[in-house]
C-alpha cells in the first residue's frame, strides 16, 4: 500500500500545493484508489510516476469543488485515452447528479465504463484483500472519511523446511499451508503451522477530510497505520476552525492520540500559513507533534508506503 499525495493545499491552489488528492496504489492488485480529485489533479498524475490507466476506484468525500472539480476531466482524459476498464466512484448521493449534468452539458459519452454508488455509514466496498468503510464527518455539508482495512494474509510457507521433514511435494503442501496437520508415512505428525512464517496482519489506512474535530473520525482510525487527517488552521485560529468546520492541527493529533494511530500525515493546509507569513507551517507541525509526535506534514508528490508487520508487532522502518 503506497500513497501519493497529489493535492495538499486548502480551497484554493497555490505555486507549490495543488487542491485536494491522494492516490493510494495497491502494487498486488495493480489498481490505484484515489480519495478525492481536485482540480488539476490529472495534471499532477502525469506529473508524479503513477499511470492513470490503473485508476479503479474513486472514493469522494463531499461535494465541494476543491474536492471534485478535477474529477469530470480525469474521467474524460482517460476515456479519450483508450482506457475501457470500469471505473467505480463513491460519494454523496448528488455525486450522481453532479456528473449525470457534467456529461449532459459537456456531451461526454462513458457508455458503461463508469459506475456511481451512493455511500452510506458502513462498509461500502469489499472483496477478497480489502474492505472500505466510512463514517460521516463534521463539515458544512454532508462529508465522509474512508477508511481502507488490508485482511490478514497468512504467512509464507516454508518449503525448504518441507522438504527436509521428507514431505513430497503435491496436494498436501496445500493443506499444510492452510495450517492443517497431516500424519507422515513414517507416524509423525506435522502441523502445517509449524512450516509457516507468521502471519501478516492487515494494514489500515485512514483519510478524513473536511471536518471539524469528531469522535467520528476517532472510532475510523482507530488503530490505523497511517491517517491522513486535515489540519487547516493552527491551534491559534481555533475559532475560525470552528466557524468554518475545519480542523486544527491541534484537532488533527488529538484524533491520532486517542485512535491510538501508529503515524499522522497532516495536509489541506491553508494558504495564510504560506512562506513570509507569521505562521507558517512548521508551527502547525510543532503544535501537533507536542500532543502526537509521530506525525508529519504532507506536500504535493510526497511518497509513503504502509510497511507490513507480522501478528506479533516489530518495530517498524517508515519511510518519509
Amino acid at each position: 500500500m503506497e500513497i501519493t499525495f497529489l493535492g495538499t493545499s486548502s480551497g484554493v491552489p497555490t505555486r507549490s500545493r495543488n487542491v485536494s488528492s491522494v492516490a493510494l496504489r495497491l502494487p498486488q492488485k495493480s489498481e490505484i484508489w484515489l480519495f478525492d480529485c481536485g482540480e488539476g489533479t490529472q495534471h499532477q498524475l502525469m506529473r508524479s510516476d503513477l499511470k492513470s490507466s490503473q485508476i479503479r476506484r474513486i472514493f469522494i468525500t463531499h461535494m465541494h469543488g476543491d474536492h471534485i472539480f478535477g474529477l469530470m476531466g480525469l474521467l474524460a482524459s482517460t476515456g479519450l485515452a483508450g482506457a475501457k476498464g470500469q471505473v467505480d466512484l463513491y460519494g454523496h448521493p448528488d455525486l450522481k447528479d453532479y456528473l449525470n449534468a457534467c456529461i449532459r452539458y459537456s456531451h461526454t459519452h462513458f457508455a458503461n465504463r463508469i459506475q456511481v454508488h451512493a455511500v452510506e455509514p458502513g462498509v461500502v466496498f469489499e472483496d477478497e484483500q480489502f474492505t472500505v468503510s466510512c463514517n460521516p464527518l463534521k463539515h458544512r455539508i454532508p462529508a465522509f472519511g474512508y477508511a481502507v482495512t488490508e485482511k490478514d494474509r497468512p504467512g509464507r510457507f516454508n518449503v525448504e523446511k518441507a522438504k527436509a521433514l521428507g514431505i513430497p511435494p503435491g496436494p498436501i503442501y496445500g493443506r499444510l499451508k492452510k495450517g492443517e496437520t497431516i500424519a507422515l508415512e513414517n507416524g509423525r505428525r506435522v502441523s502445517g503451522k509449524d512450516l509457516c512464517d507468521p502471519d501478516e496482519s492487515g494494514r489500515k489506512f485512514v483519510y478524513c477530510t473536511d471536518t471539524v474535530f469528531t469522535e467520528n473520525a476517532i472510532a475510523l482510525a482507530e488503530n490505523a497505520d497511517v491517517l491522513i487527517h486535515e489540519a487547516t488552521f493552527a491551534h491559534q485560529d481555533a475559532e475560525m476552525a470552528f466557524d468554518r468546520l475545519h480542523s486544527t492541527s491541534t484537532m488533527a493529533a488529538q484524533v491520532a492520540l486517542a485512535a491510538q494511530v501508529k503515524q499522522l500525515i497532516m495536509t489541506h493546509f491553508s494558504p495564510r500559513y504560506a512562506p513570509g507569513n507569521p505562521l507558517q507551517l512548521h508551527n502547525l507541525l510543532e503544535e501537533a507533534q507536542a500532543i502526537f509526535p509521530n506525525t508529519c506534514l504532507a506536500y504535493d508528490f510526497m511518497e509513503y508506503e504502509i510497511p507490513r508487520h507480522q501478528t506479533q508487532p516489530k518495530s517498524l522502518a517508515r519511510s518519509s
